[in-house]
């Protein structure tokens, strides 16, 4: 078990919540730890107890930063595709009329301070028609993202 001390306050975690939300995390629990079903987390006056490998330094982003990374979740979610489970991970579809390839590396820089498990790829395809984004990374990667990223297209 892992103790991490000073990662986490509540409005840090309302904020997470918000932030975090790959592509429309939020339906599921978005505490520090909630990402498997075999890790528990606890807040206590600013220390998480953390058990697996998995949980989010939401400190990782400055104010502005988040603010942005909020607003970038939004149009992800909202202009999504399709998802398509991989053998890795998923990847998550956009047409790049609706979101553009900055945009979607902007994001992805972001999301890599907060949550450095993740392997991002982005991709693309169809002569510029399709732009993807997959995320995959070590063993039970799909278990999490299952868990906290609603999987349907919108």
């Amino acid at each position: 078990m892992k103790t991490i001390k000073n990662l986490v306050t509540t409005p840090q975690l309302i904020a997470a919540a918000a932030g975090l939300a790959l592509l429309g995390i939020g339906g599921r629990d978005t505490r520090l730890g909630a990402h498997d079903p075999t890790i528990k987390g606890s807040q206590e006056k600013g220390v998480v107890t953390v058990q697996g490998k998995y949980y989010c330094n939401i400190k990782a982003l400055q104010p502005a930063e988040r603010a942005r990374h909020h607003e970038l979740t939004e149009k992800l979610i909202s202009v999504r595709k399709e998802v398509v489970e991989t053998e890795k991970g998923y990847e998550f579809q956009y047409s790049p009329t609706e979101i553009s390839l900055t945009e979607l590396a902007e994001w992805v820089v972001a999301e890599a301070k907060c949550c450095p498990f993740f392997d991002f790829h982005i991709d693309l395809e169809r002569e510029g028609a399709l732009l993807c984004l997959r995320l995959t990374g070590q063993e039970g990667i799909k278990a999490f993202i299952r868990a906290e990223f609603p999987l349907a297209t919108k």
